[in-house]
């Protein structure tokens, strides 16, 4: 049920965010959301990739700076309030989301919702308790 996030920290210049997915796109590393957030100095770009080690391996030799999280994937409708089930699932049991990011699916009327938790296993057993769909990595991937 967890879900493989690459986070690439980015120097706030010229070209660096088209060098990291410039690097993926001739990898054939398909791109199934992302995220960026930036300072003025640094972007931090979070990405969901099917082949997260091999995007992790080819952009560290290209001197990023990588790390591999796990976060948790949910499937929502596509509505006002969507979002609301799965936030009230996680502040039942007091559980903080460090951030989310979202993107719309293109066969359905649903969004994915990537959520970071300070615990990811509770975040799991309390999006699942709460009746949130959680999908697996293969789902995400194959989207």
């Amino acid at each position: 049920m967890k879900l493989k996030q690459i986070s690439v920290f980015l120097e706030n210049r010229k070209g660096r965010l088209w060098k990291a997915l410039n690097i993926l796109s001739v990898a054939k590393i398909n791109i199934r959301a992302l995220s960026i957030a930036d300072t003025s100095e640094f972007g931090i770009l979070r990405i969901i990739v099917p082949e997260p080690e091999k995007a992790k391996s080819i952009l560290e030799e290209s001197n990023f700076v990588v790390k591999v999280n796990d976060v948790i994937a949910v499937s929502i409708l596509d509505e006002p309030g969507g979002l609301d089930s799965v936030l009230e699932a996680l502040n039942k049991l007091d559980i903080n989301v460090e951030y989310l990011y979202a993107f719309v699916e293109k066969k359905g009327k649903n969004a994915i919702v990537v959520i970071r938790t300070e615990d990811i296993d509770a975040g799991i057993t309390a999006l699942e308790n709460g009746g949130v769909t959680v999908l697996k990595s293969e789902e995400v991937y194959s989207l």
